[in-house]
């Protein structure tokens, strides 16, 4: 049986056709025998991550958490004031 469906046909069929795709089938419809759509079907849930999963496997260097200095922190937020380009 082909897979490919013109929109007479897929509407007439559209809960076969929905059932076929729920179960991995792909459904081509087509009009005036150019296709136009995909049934397809729906990706499943995600699943939950779990924290944790990094653990050991990243290093941070010493210091990495201290605040910025004040010509960081010009920098960061992008003021003229840190940028020797702009004197």
């Amino acid at each position: 049986m082909s897979n490919t469906y013109n929109i007479y046909e897929a509407k007439t069929n559209l809960s076969d056709l929905v059932e076929r795709a729920a179960a991995g089938e792909e459904i081509i419809i087509a009009r005036a025998g150019v296709p136009k759509a995909k049934l397809v079907p729906v990706a499943g849930p995600k699943s939950v991550r779990e924290p944790g999963g990094s653990e050991g496997k990243i290093r941070y260097r010493k210091g990495w958490d201290r605040p910025m200095s004040e010509k960081e922190l010009l920098e960061w937020e992008g003021s003229d004031e840190a940028d020797p380009l702009s004197k």
